[in-house]
């Protein structure tokens, strides 16, 4: 028995580490429990040294100074203030009567202002309460499908998840160790392609099944020529400034993620006092929400780090590198395998957990097999969108549950989302057989010619004769 636990220290770890997840129980603590837990056995069985556990005060100290971490806080905030500033009303105002007269008008304008918030607030939760507190009564009232309803609204708030600022991004291009501003750059072409495939599902029902998609009866356009106009340019043009600050100074290279999302911040306050909705009330809210979704992000991270540093020390990632690069198929195997495993573990998983516990196990072998890590941290993001679709944990689905009339059932809303999970896996496939939707807005790495350079140093003023330009190593 002592054999069979010492030479399957890496699967046992990673078995209970499961169990405690499907369970139920906090994912920080089951982290850092399995962690400690499986590290004194390690310690017993002479697999790990003592002092071994002694980076982990490196490891938490690198989670409290992460920069890039201080995104989250931002990014959330901005989204909470954005959810009550009358942003939303505005623009689903607007453009729902700019797309009333064609069938399918109210959820084409769904879509689009989903998208919209999402490019703004980096938050699902933002964009679907704030979307389904406004156009979830109209669209009932209008004669929409209580199914379609529903599934339109949870499915737009989680385009969130793909359209930079997405937090989801954030934290994935923290544990591949890639740049934040070329995972935002990767994820643009799969939020376009996820936008169209959820407009041409409702071009669809409007001719296969008219009557889940009405358009606005005449009575319900109140809103014409100038004045229609007018009431979209008050929503998008907020809207547009809130993007430049967020998204358009980080692709500029003028600020940082976490500068961006201080600036963007700043807008949501701004906007909400515009509005007349800035209130010591709104501000107390949105910080209380921040708060305790930053400390979740922490403790979960922390956990993670226990788990992560004892399973190294077991051999745990060797053990997986070899078990997925060793997969049938080569790349294409490695792919379909961790895109089914993502999908099913996400029925218990949220996406912080999921990018905490399972991408740093899947980084190192997806970088042996030569896979570009941002496509390959687009790809997932683009796959745990449906995390917050399907149940038992689908999230967008608890907000929409909360916002709903008792006289929607539960049923409907998860039937509902079916066909939205449904374009979402879609879009999986895209993207494993199209790489270049991801890599195409990616530039080339920059090349140095050592001679040019040199060349130029020559032509310097007063520089007649520089030393030769040695771009080796350094001798001593």
């Amino acid at each position: 028995m002592i054999d069979f636990v010492t030479h399957n220290m890496a699967p046992l770890m990673f078995v209970g580490m499961m169990l405690f997840m499907v369970i139920g129980y906090p994912a920080a603590f089951s982290l850092a429990a399995v962690g400690l837990f499986f590290a004194f056995i390690g310690i017993e069985l002479g697999l790990i040294r003592p002092d071994f556990l002694g980076n982990l005060t490196f490891q938490l100290y690198g989670i409290i100074s992460n920069d890039l971490l201080l995104a989250i806080p931002f990014f959330t905030l901005m989204g909470t203030i954005l959810e009550r500033c009358g942003l939303a009303e505005d623009l689903l105002e607007g453009f729902g009567q700019l797309f009333g007269p064609v069938r399918g008008g109210l959820s084409y304008a769904v879509i689009l202002v989903g998208a919209v918030l999402g490019a703004i607030t980096g938050t699902v939760a933002a964009s679907v309460i704030a979307m389904g507190i406004i156009s979830l009564p109209v669209m009932m009232r209008y004669g929409y499908s209580i199914r379609h309803t529903t599934g339109v609204i949870a499915a737009s708030g989680t385009i969130t998840q793909l359209i930079p600022p997405s937090l989801v991004l954030v934290v994935l291009a923290d544990q591949l160790g890639k740049s934040v501003g070329d995972m935002y750059l990767g994820a643009v072409g799969p939020s376009f392609i996820q936008i169209a495939l959820f407009a041409g599902y409702v071009l669809l029902l409007t001719y296969i099944r008219p009557q889940d998609v009405p358009a606005l009866p005449p009575e319900a356009r109140t809103l014409h020529g100038w004045a229609l106009i007018g009431r979209c340019v008050r929503g998008m043009v907020p809207s547009l400034i809130l993007i430049f600050l967020v998204l358009g100074t980080i692709f500029m290279g003028l600020a940082t993620p976490t500068e961006a999302g201080a600036m963007g911040v700043v807008g949501g306050f701004a906007l909400a006092w515009v509005n007349g909705r800035l209130s010591w009330d709104l501000v107390y809210q949105g910080m209380s929400s921040t708060m305790r979704i930053t400390a979740m992000v922490v403790f979960i991270l922390i956990g993670a780090r226990v788990f992560s540093l004892v399973f190294q020390g077991v051999g745990g990632r060797d053990w997986i590198e070899h078990m997925l690069t060793a997969l049938p198929g080569g790349v294409v195997g490695f792919l379909v395998f961790v895109n089914i495993f993502v999908f099913i573990i996400a029925f218990f998983l949220d996406f912080f957990e999921i990018a905490f516990i399972i991408i740093p196990m899947l980084a190192p072998a997806a970088s042996k097999l030569g896979i570009d890590l941002i496509w390959f941290g687009v790809l997932i993001c683009a796959n745990v969108q449906t995390s917050f679709m399907h149940p038992p944990f689908g999230f967008a689905l608890f907000y929409i549950r909360g916002i709903a009339p008792p006289s929607v059932k539960s049923s409907d809303i998860y039937l509902g989302a079916i066909p939205w999970v449904i374009l979402q896996l879609i879009l999986v496939a895209i993207l494993i057989i199209w790489p270049q939707t991801v890599t195409f807005m990616l530039d080339a790495p920059a090349k140095v010619d050592p001679a040019m350079i040199e060349q130029q140093l020559r032509n310097l003023p007063g520089l007649d004769t520089p030393p030769p330009l040695e771009l080796g190593p350094p001798k001593f």
